[in-house]
C-alpha cells in the first residue's frame, strides 16, 4: 500500500475536558481521513515523538500531507504578535521538522491551508498575521459560523501546473476557511493560482517535478459540503499521489 503520512493537529492540556484534560491529543480531522483513504492508500496519523523515532516514520512515508487547523505563531518566521493571534509554535516547530526531512529526502509534499503557509515560512517567505487587518484591499475569507460553505473564484495562472490540470473548467471556485495568508512568498515557489483580490491560493516548489510538492490554501478535503459548486478536489490529490506511487 502506498502510505501517506498526515501531520498532526495538537490539542494541549485542559483540565476543563472531561476525559485526557492533562494530557496533550494528536488527531486527525475526520473530512482529511476520508479524502486520503482510497483504494491502496493508508493514511498514518504522524505522532510527535523524539527526532530520532520521527525520522524512522518518516522514512516509511511516501507522501506527506501537511493539514489545517491553528495559525502559525509569527515568531516562527521572524515577526511578533501584532494582535491576538499568537499561533502554535510548538506545532510549528513540529511540522517544520517533518517537512525538512521530505525536503530533503525528495518526499512528495500536499500542504493545505495552514500547511501551505507552513511550506510558504519553511522556504523563506512570510504571512499576513490577520489579513483583513494587515492587507485592507482583500475581501474576508473566513467565517467561523459559516465555514466551509462559502467560497470564491480562483484565477489559476497561465500555463501552470494546476491550469493544465483543471484545463477546460469555467469559473472555478473553491472554498474558503482562512484568516492567514501569503505576505512575502518564499524562494524556489512558483504561484500556481491566487484569488480575484490577489491572494496565493497554490503554489509549486521549483526544484521538484510540477505538483510532487504543492500546497493550496483552500480546504479540498470540504469540498463535499459544496459538491459540484467547487473544483473536483479528487483531481487534485490524484496527481499527488502519482509522485508518491513513483
Amino acid at each position: 500500500m502506498i502510505k501517506i503520512g498526515i501531520s498532526s493537529c495538537f490539542l494541549y492540556p485542559d483540565m476543563g475536558r472531561t476525559v485526557f484534560g492533562p494530557k496533550s491529543l494528536s488527531y486527525l480531522e475526520n473530512d482529511m481521513g476520508r479524502y486520503i483513504t482510497q483504494k491502496g492508500v493508508l493514511p498514518v496519523l504522524i505522532p510527535d515523538v523524539e527526532q530520532a523515532y520521527l525520522v524512522d516514520i518518516l522514512s516509511e512515508m511516501d507522501g506527506i500531507v501537511l493539514q489545517g487547523g491553528s495559525d502559525l505563531a509569527p515568531e516562527t518566521y521572524g515577526e511578533q504578535p501584532v494582535g491576538q493571534w499568537r499561533g502554535d509554535a510548538y506545532r510549528d516547530q513540529y511540522e517544520l521538522r517533518i517537512l525538512d526531512h521530505a525536503i530533503k529526502n525528495s518526499k512528495p509534499v500536499f500542504g493545505i491551508c495552514r500547511g501551505l503557509q507552513l511550506m510558504n515560512v519553511y522556504f523563506g517567505g512570510t504571512l499576513y498575521q490577520d489579513t483583513l487587518t494587515q492587507n485592507p484591499n482583500v475581501g474576508d475569507h473566513r467565517s467561523a459560523q459559516l465555514y466551509d460553505t462559502i467560497k470564491h473564484p480562483i484565477d489559476f495562472v497561465e500555463n501552470s501546473f494546476l491550469a493544465r490540470l483543471y484545463q477546460g473548467i469555467t469559473d472555478p471556485q473553491v472554498n474558503t476557511v482562512h484568516h492567514q495568508s501569503i505576505k512575502d512568498l518564499g524562494r524556489d515557489l512558483e504561484v500556481y493560482a491566487r484569488s480575484p483580490d490577489g491572494i496565493i491560493e497554490a503554489f509549486g516548489y521549483t526544484k521538484e517535478p510540477e505538483g510532487k510538492v504543492m500546497g493550496v490554501q483552500w480546504h479540498p478535503e470540504f469540498s463535499p459540503t459544496l459538491g459540484n459548486e467547487v473544483i473536483d478536489a479528487d483531481i487534485l490529490y490524484n496527481a499527488f499521489l502519482e509522485h508518491a506511487k513513483s
